[in-house]
């Protein structure tokens, strides 16, 4: 097998999904076979928004040849990696180079997990929410638009509201009795919003 690792391996953060990586390729004697080329070991350390710390799964990507760089993608966003580059030829792989840490930033949320219209009254619904189960960042906030849909399902003026990132729930008063209602519900961090989710719910006709 080869006799030593790739040396000066580094990583080029491209945005919070791809990087780029970077290694001097190895002195062709110490391949001691034919190079069939690179492979680089990736693995997710962390999530950077939630300290959980779960099974780790190692990736690999093999570069043919002499290649001395390749991309990473598939990455998730606002997570903490390590990496490492082997040689590799006809009878296996040489030493792994040191790891190499690297982060990647902030994405667009995901969407929120479920959004759960309860308690109608005449003028009145109760919105519940739970946060996105991939947050990819630090929440912001959320945006709620709604519109009441009539008979003939023409939609009406869109109504918007900026809800604080650590609330859960929140009532809507003041809306039109016997009315169906059209919710769009998502989340923002500091790079932008999420894809939404949406609901229909109707307050009650009268008491």
């Amino acid at each position: 097998v080869p006799m030593v690792a790739p040396g000066n391996v580094q990583v080029h953060v491209i945005n919070s999904t791809l990087a780029k990586v970077h290694w001097d390729p190895v002195p062709l004697k110490t391949v001691r076979g034919h190079l069939q080329g690179y492979k680089v070991y990736y693995w997710k350390v962390q999530s950077l928004s939630r300290r959980s710390r779960r099974h780790i799964e190692k990736k690999i990507l093999t570069f043919r040849g002499n290649k001395t760089f390749g991309m990473l993608p598939g990455l998730e966003p606002y997570s903490s990696y390590k990496l490492n580059v082997r040689v590799v030829n006809g009878k296996g792989e040489g030493p792994a180079s040191p790891d190499k840490v690297f982060k990647t930033p902030e994405g667009v949320p995901g969407s929120p997990s479920f959004l759960k219209i309860t308690n109608p009254t005449l003028d009145s619904l109760t919105l519940e929410w739970g946060s996105p189960t991939h947050p990819n960042g630090v929440l912001t906030s959320y945006t709620l638009k709604f519109q009441p849909i009539n008979n003939t399902h023409e939609l009406g003026p869109l109504v918007e509201i900026r809800i604080p990132a650590n609330e859960s729930s929140l009532i809507l008063k003041n809306l039109n009795y016997s009315t169906r209602y059209k919710f769009y519900f998502n989340a923002q961090t500091s790079v932008g919003s999420g894809s939404q989710i949406t609901e229909e719910a109707v307050t009650i006709m009268d008491e």
